[in-house]
Formats: structure tokens, C-alpha cells, sequence
């Protein structure tokens, strides 16, 4: 085994026939994931083969494992399909080979040795299954010779040059995205580098609004309409577009690449659940960015539970009159109008009894937020994700036209809802491999100036290893992301991929960015240097739009409860 590393480290890097090789090692990962449903299905499952949710929670720990086990094996054989892609197009070069080959050793690795859930949380294979059976799949040969051999110093040395040499490109791999998408990228990575990046960091340490200028900027280049169908005003471009312009704005800032994230999430209420008249009131409004919308769900005891809600709106003739707290609402006082979620039937105890009402609201300022009867709050102050400031709002007899009911039915409001999560956590992880990736420029740039020991400190492999995972793993969480965003543009149902997209994603985040304050030493610590600001940025992609562990526990239900 040692005379075949030496022969890959010095004479040929990439492993020969590697598309089918990650081909083999995906389809084992999978195969794993399979076994492993099984068994849980039969751990679980009461007599008639329906899981028993008691169980399921005092099992928690195994279950949410099985949602990681089965979110890398889906992003394996994404990886292994799109280096297949590029192979047949004839586009396939070192640099995505060896990405490829790195991603792999790595997630194998953790597959056979133990999948860190966080920090302190690890799922390992003989916690899922002492099954000799199902744990074969992870004996795989693909699998033994990527661990050996794909991840080798020599590997990541040559990732790191690659880096150095893309340094100030929009990317470092060929995405695969098409002609149109490619230039999309382009034109966002410099628009950001111009008009965000430049600026970012002191409106975060000034803690300020972003600027109006540049939000009617965006609306000008049609961000806020970017998914929306031409008839309504908007571009129609679908959620591929809107994941590579949300990826390349939340390069420059986390801020700018999520002002379109409420506009999508109402845009997606109004088409999919609204009256032809909400529709053309609402909507090509929303896609010229003319308003501003914000989505008021959560309330200060329910958190991820929000069938659990108590505001409510009583029915007063020809409006409605709302009472009760909201928090984390994000925007809210520039917003024109909100997405309020709300208890109609007072007679219910869970989501049965929610409805959803476009409530209007005058725009506020800093300094009066909220200038509204029957409407008051303030601004929750946080470390990261700033830019639009995050507000909590108290509501006493607000009212809200009764035509404004979304749909003009009552009760509809939590299945409303649910139907927008697919794009917004497909966009969260497109946020999330923007922050990822801004990680990866700072560190980049810094351990390439940064001179310790009389050379730069990118020289050193410790450093230089650091970058090459982080751009592997960024790959991984893109080409994920990009399936779920696929599956959403052929209509097809995809609240496993985006979950799936959103857990990995928001995990690659926090790493790449703590990976590069690490590389900047001291200096990290300090608020001067932008990479503190993106710690703090991409902390919050796994408490928000599905908290990781809310996430983990989605997908494996999903595909626990298939078949019943």
C-alpha cells in the first residue's frame, strides 16, 4: 500500500477512472444510509409499521445521526454526478478531480469513523447498526481507497496552489452551471466586490441599516424579483438563479445576500396561496422592490413550534384585530408590509386554527420604527447578521384589512407556510455557501500576506490544509444546494434536498469561517479584521430557517415515515 500512495503522491495525483471510483464509494454511502433506515424503521415502528413518536424522541440522538448519515450520502453522489457531468462535457480538469477526491476521503472517513453533529455531538456506525450486513456497505473498496489515497498531502498542496492561482476570481471550480447562470455569477461577484464588500465591515461594526441606495440598487438589477414569473413583473429565472446572486451577495455580506429572502418567502405566499386579486395587488409590487415586505412568524415561547402560537386576530366586521408579541423579525421597521401569522380560531391549541394575513405597516426609521396604532416594539440587539436589524413587536388591536386574509379562508395559514419552506431553506443554504466562501477569500488572502518564519504563512500545511478542505467542503455544500434548487425548478418536490442542502451548508459556514479567523491568529480576535464579523455572520445559518437539530430531525422523519 505505501509503493501505491508513493506512486499517486509523485506521479499522478488524480486516481485513475476516478468518476467511476466516486461513483462505487457514493453508491456504498448510500446503500449505508439504506441499512440504516431499515433498521431504525424496525427500532421504532409500532405493530402496524408506523414509527411511534415516543420512542423516535427518546431516541433522538440516533435519529437525528441518520438525517447526517443520509444528508452526506445524498451529497456524495452529488458530488460523484457532477464530476460524471463534466467528464462527459469534456470539462472536467485537476481542480475539480481533486476537490472531488478530497470531499470523499474526508466524509468517508467520518462515515466509517463518526459524523460530528456539532461540536460535541458525534453519530457513529455502531450506534446506528451491529449489523455485520449493513456495516460491509462501509467496507467498501471505493470507499478504503479514497480514505487512503484521495486526501494525501500532495492532494491539498495542490488545492492550495489552485487557490492561489484563481485568487480575485468569481470561482475557483467549474460549477456547472450553464452560459446564462455563469454570467449571473459574474456579474453579482463584481457588483459585490464593488459596491458591498468594500463597505461591509464598517456597517457592521456601526451596527447600521444598509444603505437605501444600494437596496434600490438591487431592486433595479431585479433581485427582488428574481424568482418571481414575468406576468407578475418579476425576472422568472427560478431558484438556481436566486441561489448563485444569495451566494454571491452573502459573499460581500450575509446583510445584502439576504434582503431578498422575505420578498421571496412572501412572493411564494401570495403566488401559491393567494386570490387572483391579492396576487395582482401584491405581487408586482413586491418583485420591483416598490415595497418591502417582512415575515412575522415566531413568537418568544414557540420558537420552532409554531403551531404552538398565540397572537390572534379577531374577526371585527371588515378587519381584523390583532393582539399578541412577535420576535426575530427581521427588517421590520424598514418593511412596508408583513407576512403575520396569526391565530384565527381561539378555540384551537396547534396549527390548525393559523392564518396568514398581508398586514400593511407604514416604513419606520431607527428612531421610530414602528409608527403605527396598535403596533409598537424595539430592536434586538445581535453580534452577526446585522444590516437589517432584528425587532420584536407587540401588536394591541392592530388591524388589518379582512381582504388581506391570505387565500380569503381561514385556517390555511400553517400549510401556507409550509409550502415556502423548500425555497427558503434552498436560499439559507445558498447564503450559507456565501459566507463559506467569504471565509475562504480572507483566509486566502491573509496566509498569503500574512509572513512568519521569513515566508508567507500559506507555506505552511497546516495553514495551507486548512483552505484546501474548506474549498472541498464549499463544493460539496454548493453542488447540494444546486440539486435541491434543480429539483425546485422542475416542480418537483425537494423538502428533503433543501433540508438536507440547509444542514450540511450551515455546518461548512461555521467551519470554513472559524478555520479562517484561526489562520489569521491574534488578529482574528480583533473587530478590525473582517473575519471576526463573518464568525458571527455564520453562526446564525444553523439556528435560523430550521435550527440544526429541528433540520436533522426533518429529514430523518421524512424518510423514516416513507412507505406508511
Amino acid at each position: 500500500m505505501a509503493t501505491a500512495a508513493a506512486q499517486v503522491q509523485d506521479d499522478q495525483l488524480i486516481l485513475p477512472g476516478l468518476p467511476a471510483r466516486l461513483a462505487e464509494a457514493a453508491s456504498a454511502a448510500q446503500a449505508w444510509s439504506a441499512a440504516v433506515r431499515s433498521e431504525l424503521r424496525a427500532r421504532l415502528s409500532t405493530a402496524d409499521g408506523r414509527i411511534d413518536r415516543n420512542r423516535a424522541d427518546a431516541e433522538q440522538h440516533l435519529v437525528h445521526g441518520f438525517g447526517w448519515v443520509a444528508s452526506y450520502a445524498e451529497l456524495l453522489r452529488e458530488v460523484a454526478d457532477w464530476v460524471r457531468e463534466l467528464e462527459t462535457a469534456g470539462r472536467l480538469t485537476e481542480i475539480e478531480a481533486l476537490l472531488a477526491q478530497l470531499l470523499f476521503a474526508e466524509y468517508a472517513a467520518q462515515l466509517r469513523g463518526g459524523i460530528p453533529m456539532n461540536q460535541g455531538e458525534t453519530i457513529r456506525p455502531h450506534q446506528l447498526s451491529d449489523d455485520p450486513v449493513a456495516l460491509a456497505h462501509l467496507q467498501s473498496s471505493a470507499l478504503g481507497e479514497l480514505i487512503r489515497l484521495g486526501g494525501m498531502q500532495a492532494v491539498k498542496t495542490a488545492i492550495a496552489r489552485h487557490l492561489a492561482d484563481a485568487q480575485g476570481r468569481a470561482t475557483l471550480e467549474d460549477s456547472g452551471l450553464d452560459e446564462t447562470l455563469t454570467l449571473v455569477r459574474e456579474q453579482f461577484f463584481a457588483f459585490s466586490n464593488e459596491k458591498v464588500r468594500p463597505h461591509a465591515h464598517q456597517w457592521h461594526l456601526a451596527d447600521e441599516l444598509i444603505p437605501i441606495d444600494l437596496v434600490d440598487e438591487l431592486s433595479e438589477m431585479g433581485v427582488f424579483g428574481m424568482t418571481i414569473p414575468e406576468a407578475f413583473g418579476g425576472l422568472g429565472m427560478g431558484k438556481t438563479a436566486m441561489c448563485v446572486v444569495s451566494e454571491e451577495l452573502s459573499r460581500g455580506w450575509i446583510g445584502v445576500g439576504s434582503l431578498a429572502t422575505r420578498s421571496e418567502i412572501a412572493a411564494e405566499l401570495i403566488l401559491g396561496g393567494g386570490t387572483p386579486e391579492q396576487k395582482r395587488q401584491w405581487i408586482p409590487e413586491i418583485a420591483s422592490g416598490a415595497i418591502l415586505p417582512t415575515a412575522v412568524f415566531t413568537e418568544p415561547d414557540t420558537g420552532s413550534d409554531l403551531g404552538a402560537l398565540r397572537t390572534r386576530a379577531t374577526r371585527d366586521g371588515a378587519r381584523y384585530l390583532v393582539s399578541g408579541n412577535k420576535t426575530w423579525i427581521t427588517h421590520a421597521a424598514r418593511a412596508d408590509v408583513m407576512t403575520l401569522l396569526v391565530r384565527t380560531n381561539p378555540d384551537t391549541t396547534d396549527h390548525r386554527g393559523l392564518s396568514m394575513l398581508i398586514a400593511p405597516k407604514p416604513r419606520g426609521t431607527v428612531d421610530t420604527p414602528f409608527p403605527a396604532e396598535g403596533m409598537t416594539g424595539g430592536e434586538i440587539e445581535v453580534i452577526g447578521y446585522r444590516g437589517m436589524k432584528e425587532y420584536e413587536i407587540g401588536f394591541d388591536s392592530f388591524a388589518v384589512p379582512a381582504a388581506n386574509l391570505l387565500g380569503g379562508v381561514e385556517g390555511q395559514g400553517f400549510k401556507q407556510l409550509m409550502a415556502t419552506f423548500e425555497s427558503a431553506r434552498i436560499q439559507t443554504a445558498a447564503r450559507a455557501v456565501g459566507v463559506a466562501q467569504a471565509a475562504l477569500d480572507v483566509g486566502l488572502s491573509y496566509a498569503l500576506d500574512r509572513r512568519q518564519f521569513a515566508r508567507p504563512i500559506f507555506e505552511f500545511p497546516r495553514v495551507a490544509n486548512k483552505l484546501a478542505m474548506m474549498a472541498a467542503e464549499i463544493m460539496g455544500a454548493r453542488q447540494l444546494t444546486y440539486f435541491a434548487a434543480r429539483r425546485k425548478d422542475e416542480d418537483k418536490r425537494c423538502d428533503l434536498e433543501a433540508g438536507m442542502a440547509k444542514l450540511v451548508a450551515a455546518r461548512v459556514a461555521w467551519a470554513a469561517a472559524d478555520n479562517a479567523l484561526q489562520i489569521h491568529g491574534g488578529n482574528g480576535f480583533a473587530t478590525e479584521y473582517p473575519v471576526s464579523r463573518l464568525l458571527a455572520d455564520a453562526r446564525i445559518l444553523n439556528i435560523f430557517e430550521g435550527a440544526g437539530e429541528i433540520q436533522a430531525q426533518v429529514i430523518a422523519r421524512r424518510l423514516l415515515d416513507e412507505g406508511n
